[in-house]
């Protein structure tokens, strides 16, 4: 934590962040709060006051449901849909009769992995598209369409820094689990097409998972159970956990056909999965209820 005053006794300005990063700032004058800067709030737009326009908590829960315009809604929604497939696609796994019940083959089950990579792809990229063009920390500029940024560069910002590790990360996703639809490979190709895509992209996603709940802290661990943000980069992270276990029970040893321990693996991608669509499904609300 830093603090600046520039009279004594008049204005103070207070930093807050895991060190290097700043991702909160307060500026208070004769004692009381003038503005409060969040990184996480002011690079998605979310209220941080009730007085930020906050509506009712009642008509804010219902509104939530359907935001098309706003792009944390679609955000949310995405990351919740490939949350969702992944959770199936684990499920019909762990129970082969259902998949069987089902007329699915293992080609259509691993498919359905596939698909859920998808929305998590788009969903990231969104994510980081929107970190890109965050306000200033003033706050009060807005770009217009010609200055809009693709995918940005800013080292120093920890939010950007968590996106743009989360991006390439569900890429990854993408490889492995196209990859998992030839059944034809040896241990040594399904380590190198599969298990490293999956194991790397893992690694991407806990370190992107740990950026945004330091950022929601700011500090490298804090405990808010009533702050809403805090609720969804706890849980998105505990799915990065889920995630990046699934991929170390996954990999495939030379004596074996297929991962070292299958259903391991896909009970903490079940884990995983759970885990951002819960935070998936409180994005929602986060965009309209201050915290």
């Amino acid at each position: 934590m830093t603090i600046s005053a520039d009279r004594p006794g008049r204005s103070v300005l207070v930093k807050e962040g895991p060190w290097p990063f700043i991702t909160k700032r307060v500026a208070w004058r004769e004692g009381q709060i003038v503005s409060l800067w969040r990184s996480r709030h002011n690079r998605k737009g979310l209220p941080v006051q009730a007085g930020d326009n906050a509506l009712a908590l009642e008509i804010a829960l219902r509104r939530c449901l359907w935001m098309p315009r706003e792009l944390n809604w679609w955000i949310g929604v995405l990351f919740a849909l490939g949350s969702v497939l992944f959770g199936l696609g684990s499920w019909l796994s762990l129970h082969p009769p259902l998949a069987q019940q089902w007329r699915l083959s293992p080609e259509a089950v691993s498919t359905v992995f596939l698909l859920g990579s998808f929305p998590f792809t788009t969903a990231a990229y969104l994510q980081l598209f929107q970190a890109a063009n965050a306000p200033p920390v003033s706050g009060q500029q807005k770009r217009s369409r010609r200055h809009w940024h693709w995918f940005g560069w800013k080292p120093g910002d920890l939010g950007w820094l968590s996106c743009a590790l989360q991006f390439p990360g569900t890429l990854l996703f993408n490889l492995n689990t196209y990859n998992a639809l030839n059944t034809g490979l040896d241990w040594f190709d399904q380590d190198l097409l599969i298990w490293a895509p999956n194991i790397l992209g893992s690694l991407l996603f806990m370190a992107s998972g740990s950026f945004a709940f330091m950022e929601t802290c700011h500090s490298p661990w804090a405990w808010q159970p009533r702050s809403l943000s805090w609720w969804v980069t706890t849980t998105n992270l505990l799915g990065c956990v889920g995630f990046l276990l699934s991929a170390v029970a996954s990999i495939v040893l030379p004596s074996s056909m297929g991962p070292a321990f299958p259903t391991v693996s896909l009970i903490f991608t079940l884990v995983g999965a759970m885990g951002f669509l819960i935070g998936s499904l409180l994005m929602l609300p986060e965009s309209v209820v201050p915290s």
